[in-house]
This record gives structure tokens, C-alpha cells and sequence, in this order.
């Protein structure tokens, strides 16, 4: 049986070698390690490995290096290792083509089965994390009203949380932490629910919600 190839590629050395050891099994083998994403696109286009494993905040950005990697080598897995349970990454990762996203406190004793997953048509996800794709993808379909006829307006689930964490007095940071998203993608969903309700500010809109929901 051939060895299934791994690239590994991050920047600590001490993760590079624990990932070595993990796989350590007469059907894996280890056929480069780098440090950096540059270096890792360049390896990956040299040696053709089955799988990548991508650090997503090593030097150069993983997340760019595993777009790169898909373009090039299209029937080469995807793995980002990380430390990061922030939505913003696991779905750049996902649309950069990655199958999978392992967090690096995950048992090292379960990698070679994920990533033998991986190569079966699995995506490799922590169970925190799939429940959020698949909310993610249930609210993209998923809208709620706030008013009646005419004058009603579809929030996106995601709008609503927002909104209602604001009627409940967070701040940026504090939904941001909330819902395991960037600052900047609150301030978006801020932007869209003002634009929508056609209210001037954040008070504005909490005072709307209010008024609708009779509190």
C-alpha cells in the first residue's frame, strides 16, 4: 500500500514535531515540513503530498497558502491546524477549500484517523465547530420579520442575535466574544440591521426592537 504523503507546514517547531510523532504508522509518512506559507505552496507543488497540514496564522497566512495549494494541486486534502475557534477563520479556511479544521488541543492519538477521514470524503471538524457551520448554513436560509406587512423587514438570524445582543446592552467586543466572530463582522451586521430598519444609530434600533416586542 502506498503512504499516504503529508505536508506539515507551521511555525512552531515543537507542533511540527508533535504531528511527526502523531503519525508515526506505516501508512503515513511526512514528506516535507516548513514554516512558513510561501514555502509551504512551494513544497506542496514539489512533492504532491495527499494532505496538507496548514497552520492558519503561520508567517504568510495559511489561509492564502491553502487557496493557492487547491488551485494548483486540486486532488491534494486540506487540514488547517490552529488555535483559533474564531468563526471568521473556520469559514475563510472552508472557502479557501480546506476539508478539514483541527484545533491543536485535539488528542494527538485521533489525527491519523481524521485525516484518514479525510481522504474518504470526510470533513474533519470538531463538534463545537460542525454545530456552527451547520447554523451558519441553516441561518443563510432562515429570516425572521420584524413588523407587519409592508413595513416588515427580514432580519438574517444571525441580524437578530445581533440586534438582541445590543437590546441588551453589549458592546462590540462583548458580542464579538459571544458569538466567536471578529469585531468587524459585528460592526457589519450592525451596518446591515441600521440599513435595514432604516434607523440612524444602534439606539435607534434597540428602541425599534423594543417597541415591536413590547417590552
Amino acid at each position: 500500500m502506498t503512504p499516504i504523503k503529508v505536508l506539515v507546514a507551521d511555525d512552531h517547531q515543537a507542533t511540527r514535531a508533535g504531528i511527526r510523532a502523531a503519525l508515526q504508522e506505516p501508512d503515513f509518512t511526512i514528506c516535507a515540513e516548513e514554516a512558513d506559507a510561501p514555502s509551504a505552496v512551494e513544497a506542496a507543488l514539489r512533492t504532491r503530498p495527499h494532505i496538507c497540514l496548514l497552520d492558519i496564522h503561520m508567517p504568510g497566512n495559511g489561509i492564502a497558502a491553502a487557496a493557492e495549494i487547491a488551485n494548483a494541486l486540486p486532488e491534494t486534502a486540506l487540514v488547517m491546524l490552529t488555535v483559533s475557534r474564531n468563526d471568521d477563520d473556520l469559514f475563510a479556511a472552508l472557502r479557501a477549500g480546506a476539508s478539514g479544521y483541527l484545533l491543536k488541543d485535539t488528542d494527538p492519538a485521533r489525527l491519523p484517523h481524521a485525516l484518514r477521514g479525510v481522504l474518504e470524503g470526510e470533513a474533519a471538524l470538531p463538534r463545537p465547530l460542525v454545530a456552527r457551520v451547520l447554523e451558519e448554513f441553516r441561518g443563510r436560509g432562515k429570516r425572521r420579520r420584524l413588523g407587519a406587512g409592508d413595513r416588515g423587514v427580514e432580519l438574517t438570524s444571525r441580524e437578530w442575535e445581533v440586534l438582541e445582543l445590543l437590546c441588551d446592552g453589549l458592546s462590540t467586543a462583548e458580542i464579538a466574544k459571544g458569538l466567536f466572530i471578529s469585531r468587524v463582522t459585528v460592526r457589519t451586521h450592525v451596518a446591515a440591521v441600521l440599513r435595514k430598519l432604516r434607523v440612524p444609530d444602534r439606539k435607534a434600533a434597540v428602541e425599534l426592537l423594543k417597541e415591536y416586542e413590547g417590552r
